[in-house]
Formats: structure tokens, C-alpha cells, sequence
């Protein structure tokens, strides 16, 4: 007998480590320390955050770089074979795996999903995005599709079809014709593993309200941040359906604020790659609408952060005083980032997670 799934536990904020399969993580920096993404550093660092008790370990799904110095995150880890090979060395928490709607066919993704499932023991989840890199889509010959929510759609259906069907299937959509389709063993998670949807525009946050059981969204400031749930929550209502807000924050965790502001100004300013988040700013602002679009010019620091998220600086009661006020503009979880995850993130789990404890946000 299976478990629940790690984000459907009794914690009332969910907290998970983001991008640590690609190099440099989330933040575009020239620190010496800054992130590898060696294959032994992301077994180390999935091991601290299943010790400390996180919920979820969640890849970024990159085929091409940034460029500048470092060619920032040309080097990553694809996601289903890295979520494997993860769930090997891990006891309890998530492991998400990310995937290009229209570079994956849903047949292929339903049996690497269902694999994980079943070495993980039902700990697989499934992070549907449709792209927006068009250097990127060009490296496998394939066009951005202009209505990618409606491919998702079909992808997504086929592959809960192929779990549920006791017979083969013909399937004749818009985008997938197919014929005798069976797909065995299905996921140990029934109907099939939880889903989430990193979306900012109506079409994407559409499907994640018929779809997903969660949304990734950003916001620019915490008092603000409640429109966003109110609108995923108010389009999954129209469906009957209950889908759980999340949101993507990079953290600097210090003994002292002026350390931690200190610090966050020397990897993310003084020692930005500022070519690589030139080029990453301009292609997020050309072809998505991933943040709200006055982010691009007063936030470029947050850009070499963490890829435009919140920033949780400062001393461990300063970081829990945000995520309090963050779980109570309605959000459910955050997926963290770190300039190098295995040298900051047991100073968090040690700190931070037990303070979060006391606030009543998290569960033993």
C-alpha cells in the first residue's frame, strides 16, 4: 500500500527545492561557489532535503542555454531519467519530473512517468509546461505551438487514458492520431501521479484549473500575491475543482540580515552574468508571460537571483516572517532555489523548518 503523495501531506505551506538538475540552479552568477549540478551534488542535495523533511524536488526543463560567461544552464539533467535515478536514494519526499509537451510524446512520458512511480513507490509528479524557447524547439526541428493548453490537453488525456483503459484504444485528437494504444504497468497513483502547471497567462492557468492539482505562479510583492490565487482558484471552482496555489521564491538564509543583503548583492549584482541574463530577460518578456511585465524593468536583480522569483532574504525569523505572509495571501507551497543547495540547504532545514514548525505551517 502506497502512501499519499508528499504534497498532499498534513504541512499546511509545502516547501521544495527548485532547478537543482540544471547548472547554476535558478540564479545567473559568476560566484565561485555557485551551483554545478554534478550529478553527485544533486544526490546530495536531494538526500539533505529528504532527511530534513521537505516535500518536493523539482527540475527545470532546459535543452539550451543562456550564453554569457558561463553558458548558464546549457549543462542540465533530463528530468525523467534524473527523477529515476533520485528515487533510488530517497525515503519520502516528491520527485517531480518537467517535460516539453510538444518535444515528448504522451506514450513515452506515460511509461517513464509510471516507471518512477512504481521505483519510488508512488512519490512521481508530473510538471506539464509547453515551452516558449523557440531556440530551443529549433534544436529538435519542431515549431512553439500556438495553442500549446490545447496539445497539453489531448497529451494529457491520452496518458491518463492509457492508465485507466482496460482494453487498447484508438485515439483520434487535433494532435495525436493513434492507434491500439496500451501502455502497462500503469502508475501505482490513481488515476495517474499528481500534476502541476508552471502558468502566468489565462490559457495556461485555464488548464491547470481543468488539469492539475497545482499552479506555479509568481508575483512581484507578497501583498499583492493573493490575486493570483483568487483567480486559479475562481477558474477551478467554474470546473468543480479544487487546484492548490504554488509559487517559486530564491532563498538567502543568514545568521545576520545585513550578511544575507550583502550577499544577495554580490552574486545577483556585482557578480551577475549580466550577458546571460540579458538574453534570458529578453527571450522571458518576447515570448511569455510568465511575470507580470512591469517585473522586467524594476527587478533585473531578481533575474539573477532566481529567474525573477521572490526574494526570501535575510535571517532565518526574516524568511519565516515571509512565509507566513505568504501562506496567508492563500498559497500552499514554495519551491525554492539556492546559489549552491548543498551548502545552504542544511542551514535551512536546521533553522528555518523548525521555526515553521512552531508557526503551525508544517507537520513532523
Amino acid at each position: 500500500m502506497i502512501k499519499p503523495h508528499p504534497l498532499k501531506g498534513p504541512s499546511r505551506l509545502k516547501l521544495g527545492v527548485f532547478s537543482p538538475n540544471a547548472d547554476g540552479g535558478l540564479a545567473i552568477t559568476d560566484v565561485p561557489e555557485r551551483w554545478q549540478a554534478r550529478w553527485e551534488d544533486n544526490l546530495n542535495a536531494v538526500q539533505i532535503a529528504d532527511r530534513g523533511g521537505l516535500d518536493f524536488f523539482l527540475p527545470i526543463a532546459r535543452w539550451k542555454g543562456f550564453g554569457g560567461k558561463n553558458r548558464v544552464r546549457e549543462w542540465s539533467f533530463e528530468t525523467f531519467t534524473w527523477a529515476a535515478g533520485l528515487a533510488s536514494v530517497t525515503e519520502r519526499i516528491g520527485l517531480f519530473m518537467t517535460v516539453h509537451v510538444p518535444l515528448v510524446h504522451p506514450l513515452y512520458a506515460a511509461k517513464a512517468l509510471a516507471t518512477v512511480d512504481h521505483i519510488s513507490n508512488g512519490r512521481a509528479g508530473l510538471n506539464i509546461v509547453c515551452g516558449w524557447n523557440p531556440k530551443e524547439f529549433g534544436m529538435f526541428g519542431v515549431p512553439l505551438v500556438e495553442k500549446g493548453y490545447d496539445q497539453a490537453d489531448e497529451w494529457l488525456e491520452i496518458m491518463e487514458r492509457a492508465y485507466t483503459s482496460d482494453a487498447p484504444f484508438d485515439y483520434d485528437g487535433t494532435y495525436y492520431k493513434l492507434k491500439d494504444v496500451v501502455s502497462r504497468p500503469a502508475s501505482l497513483q490513481s488515476p495517474r501521479p499528481v500534476t502541476m502547471n508552471a502558468a502566468f497567462g489565462g490559457p495556461g492557468r485555464d488548464f491547470a484549473a481543468k488539469n492539475c492539482e497545482y499552479l506555479f505562479t509568481t508575483f512581484t510583492e507578497i501583498s499583492e500575491a493573493g490575486k493570483h490565487v483568487e483567480d486559479i482558484k475562481a477558474r477551478a471552482d467554474k470546473l468543480g475543482r479544487d487546484v492548490g496555489a504554488y509559487t517559486v521564491c530564491h532563498v538567502v538564509c543568514r545568521e545576520t540580515q545585513q550578511e544575507a543583503e550583502d550577499y544577495y548583492e554580490r552574486y545577483a549584482v556585482t557578480m551577475a552574468d549580466h550577458a546571460a541574463v540579458d538574453a534570458h530577460m529578453a527571450g522571458k518578456k518576447e515570448f511569455t508571460q510568465s511575470h507580470d511585465k512591469n517585473a522586467y524593468d524594476l527587478y533585473r536583480k531578481r533575474f539573477a537571483g532566481g529567474a525573477g522569483g521572490y526574494p526570501l532574504i535575510g535571517t532565518p525569523e526574516k524568511i519565516v516572517e515571509d512565509m507566513i505572509a505568504i501562506a496567508e495571501q492563500g498559497y500552499s507551497g514554495i519551491a525554492m532555489s539556492f546559489v549552491n543547495y548543498t551548502y545552504e540547504l542544511p542551514f535551512f532545514c536546521d533553522r528555518v523548518v523548525p521555526l515553521l514548525r512552531k508557526a503551525g505551517l508544517r507537520v513532523e
